[in-house]
């Protein structure tokens, strides 16, 4: 089988959307791509499920020719796994794509990357900023990402483009289309002086359902992920999310606070520092809060203050005692009742926790007694 049999193999097993899983299972059993599409139904079947067997079965095959007809001219790829240009790195997502459509330099998919995404409605200074960050992380030896989208990642492809490490632009398109139109001069300068992928067959157009897909390719292919300028709900914050969940670094230039652009840069900082500051106080109660607690509560029963000594013979102790027995009824009722509703909101931590976080109350309502003894 020549180059371009195997690559259309490939590309039509590409086509059915099989899991991953499923796809290596077939693999393993079969041996080739060209082997799974010939294997009978009822094989197939017993390999990898129904399923499996009835996506092959309602695979279209209209576009294998035209798939082989791309193929077959110069300068076009495809790069399938096993390939020795196939990037290494996005192995290590959950669902790498099987084969990759590719133009331009192979050897930027092995090199260290970082991807830079932001909005489509940029503003100039969001331009200017991804621009200068591209151009000074290329020239540091870092191939840039990006989608060949408008705002962001146009100024993120151009500010690279000159440079060694150049640019890497992946597409929700198959390979053949330009979207949008207007950047059909920059993708073909990519293509001289970077690299095109999509996992898309030649001939796909621009679908929504594409784009996210293309999204997990872009966090996957870089080792962090830059956020400029994102609206709350953008493709960009997808790609962040997405590069979280492949274990990537994610970073973001902070912009205006009165700007709708930056909203998306800041919208995870102050959950997560909620998200730190609830488990760190989960932990400290856990840790401590149930013993701290049982001292107070020995210290107070001895008549003493929590972390004082009782001085020896002092007059005032029972005058004290009587009047916080005086004030303790009605005050156990307020902190019952307070102490349920914190219990119900305090659902996530554990009992100890609860059980420390209610000691402290105690011991505030019980100093405050003792204060108005005093006077």
């Amino acid at each position: 089988m020549d180059d371009v049999a195997r690559a259309a193999a490939w590309a039509a097993l590409a086509s059915a959307g099989l899991a991953t899983p499923v796809a290596v299972a077939l693999l393993r059993a079969f041996g080739t791509p060209q082997h799974v599409l010939d294997a009978s139904r009822a094989s197939v079947e017993a390999v990898a499920g129904r399923a499996a067997a009835e996506r092959l079965d309602a695979r279209d095959a209209s576009h294998d020719a035209s798939t082989a007809a791309w193929l077959g001219e110069p300068g076009h790829t495809l790069v399938a796994w096993g390939d020795a240009d196939y990037p290494r790195q996005l192995l290590e997502i959950p669902d790498p794509p099987l084969a990759l459509f590719a133009l331009g330099r192979l050897a930027l998919l092995a090199r260290p990357a970082i991807a830079i995404v932001g909005s489509r409605q940029a503003t100039p200074q969001g331009v200017e900023d991804a621009y200068a960050f591209a151009r000074i992380l290329a020239e540091a030896g870092l191939t840039v990402v990006s989608g060949l989208a408008q705002g962001i990642d146009a100024a993120a492809h151009r500010g690279a483009l000159d440079t060694p490490a150049s640019t890497i632009a992946v597409t929700g398109t198959g390979p053949d289309r330009v979207y949008p139109a207007s950047h059909r001069d920059l993708a073909h300068a990519i293509v001289e002086r970077g690299a095109l992928v999509t996992e898309f067959a030649p001939g796909t157009p621009p679908l929504k359902e594409n784009f996210p897909r293309r999204n997990r390719l872009i966090a996957g292919l870089a080792r962090g992920v830059l956020v400029v300028e994102a609206a709350p709900g953008s493709g960009s914050l997808i790609t962040a999310r997405l590069a979280v969940e492949q274990g990537r670094d994610v970073f973001a230039i902070p912009g205006s606070i009165h700007s709708p652009l930056s909203k998306g840069d800041r919208a995870g900082r102050p959950r997560r520092a909620r998200r730190r500051r609830r488990a760190r106080g989960a932990r400290g109660a856990r840790a401590g809060g149930t013993r701290r607690s049982r001292a107070g509560a020995r210290a107070r029963r001895d008549g003493a203050r929590p972390g004082r000594p009782r001085p020896a013979g002092d007059p005032h102790r029972a005058r004290r005692r009587r009047a916080r027995r005086h004030a303790r009824a009605p005050r156990a009722r307020r902190s019952r009742r307070g102490a349920a509703g914190r219990r119900m909101g305090a659902a996530a931590l554990d009992r100890g926790a609860q059980f420390g976080a209610l000691m402290r109350v105690r011991r505030r309502s019980r100093t405050r007694t003792r204060l108005r003894a005093r006077r």
